[in-house]
């Protein structure tokens, strides 16, 4: 990662990691696909009407796990093969604790989340019942997510995409036979989801116990490190709140789309899962912007950062006119795996046209705070999220939406604050670049 051209490299790095989130999607995907068409659109609707809260729960802890990924890649970076095993260990810890606290907090509090949102009472039974189940596999997804941040630290994107295609493959086995042999309904895509998370967990656990060098995990050494809990916090913990915040505008959205009934939260979650697909793609980028800019800081070539920039807008331009232009043109049919209800066919597209027309600013948006995480800074892309996106999307629904309540002045809430965040971020990006860049001619002087 610190020698030879990039842009090559960066791309074969994303690649599984690509292959990872879709197949982690593919979770999600099979859910609502096989209890849509075999159950009806209430099941998928109730299925759908929980993505947005699961995300609030999971994700504060999913954001923490990028400090694991920096801290491990600056180290390994730097060659410090003591440091990389003591961010190795507490990472693991940290993913057991987050893990049991979401899953309890997910039990306790769905029922009257969903509530809040305005579920629609006619699938809200549903909808807590797949959320409690769902959340007995959130320790296990946890530790996965943690896990995998540290293999690909280390530049290894490969093993978490083939355990994931192993789950992927049981999960879905398991989807067609408790939905269509045993007549299961949300709780038969439940239940898969979570045996197929825990089989992920344990085929990256093995993988960690017999790695060799420094990211093998040794049980007795499993303790938090004081130093390392507070770098993996310092870069973590914004990225974890960002996502937070981030998942509480998403909820007052679908709060908004809960009020146009059961057939439109159908619609909006088909479509949502089809567009993952999109983002989840330049979520690679992301991943592979903090590694690569994470290592070579530690091994302190800094000019090659631009270098990682440039590739990873380029990637995202070139994904956005494919697969957006894609999700366009066959949206209606992609669609049809969902549902045959031709009225959410219908509604998932106008969701999907205003999403796909400007979807390379949520590229933007997302993959630039990767490059600023990289160089260790963590909490002014942080900032500009919550004002860019989170706290415009909050303004919007109660100005834009409240004046013209319609469906579409919703989802234009999504392209004008990623715009807005995208710009914030890139200029964020260019403040960073200058300030290590300072730093580095400021330590050349002295030494």
């Amino acid at each position: 990662m610190c020698n030879g051209p990039l842009f090559g490299k960066i791309l074969i790095f994303a690649l599984p990691i690509m292959a990872m989130n879709v197949l982690q999607l593919l979770f999600n995907a099979a859910d609502m696909i096989i209890v849509g068409r075999f159950s009806g659109s209430e099941a998928l609707a109730a299925v759908g009407a929980t993505g947005s809260l699961i995300n609030l729960l999971v994700n504060f802890f999913v954001g923490l796990s990028v400090g694991t990924s920096v801290a491990v890649a600056q180290d390994y970076g730097a060659d410090q093969p003591d440091a990389v095993s003591r961010s190795v260990h507490t990472s693991i810890i940290i993913s057991v604790i987050g893990g049991f606290l979401v899953m309890a907090l997910g039990l306790v509090f769905c029922e009257p989340l969903l509530a809040m949102m305005g579920t629609p009472a006619d699938i809200i039974d549903l909808s807590t019942l797949y959320m409690k189940i769902y959340f007995l596999g959130v320790p296990a997804s946890m530790i996965f997510n943690f896990s995998s941040g540290i293999l690909r630290a280390v530049g290894d994107s490969k093993r978490p995409m083939y355990y994931l295609i192993i789950a992927g493959i049981l999960n879905v086995i398991l989807n067609m036979f408790f939905v269509i042999v045993l007549r299961m309904s949300v709780d038969g895509v439940a239940w898969a989801t979570i045996i197929s998370q825990h089989l992920s967990m344990a085929l990256i656990l093995i993988c960690l116990l017999r790695s060799e060098g420094a990211i093998r995990m040794i049980p007795r050494q499993l303790r938090i490190d004081r130093e390392k809990l507070g770098q993996i916090l310092r870069i973590g913990l914004p990225a974890g709140i960002q996502n937070l915040l981030f998942s509480i505008s998403n909820v007052l959205i679908q709060s908004a789309i809960n009020s146009f009934g059961s057939t439109m939260v159908a619609a909006s979650s088909a479509a949502a899962n089809i567009e993952g697909f999109v983002s989840s793609t330049m979520t690679a980028y992301y991943n592979a912007a903090i590694t690569f800019t994470g290592q070579n800081m530690g091994a302190g070539k800094y000019k090659r950062i631009d270098t990682i920039a440039k590739v990873c807008t380029a990637l995202i331009f070139v994904t956005w006119i494919l697969l957006g232009g894609s999700v366009l043109i066959f949206g209606g049919r992609l669609l049809s795996f969902y549902t045959t209800d031709p009225a959410v066919i219908d509604l998932g597209m106008i969701r999907m046209r205003v999403m796909m027309a400007a979807f390379f600013t949520c590229g933007i948006m997302n993959v630039f705070p990767g490059l600023s995480r990289g160089m260790g800074y963590s909490v002014l892309p942080m900032v500009i999220s919550l004002a860019g996106a989170c706290l415009m999307r909050i303004v919007w629904l109660v100005t834009m939406f409240a004046w013209y309540p319609t469906i579409s002045m919703l989802f234009f809430s999504y392209p004008v604050t990623w715009a807005l965040a995208g710009l914030g971020q890139v200029g964020i990006f260019f403040y960073a670049r200058h300030k290590v860049r300072r730093k580095a001619s400021s330590e050349a002087v002295i030494s």
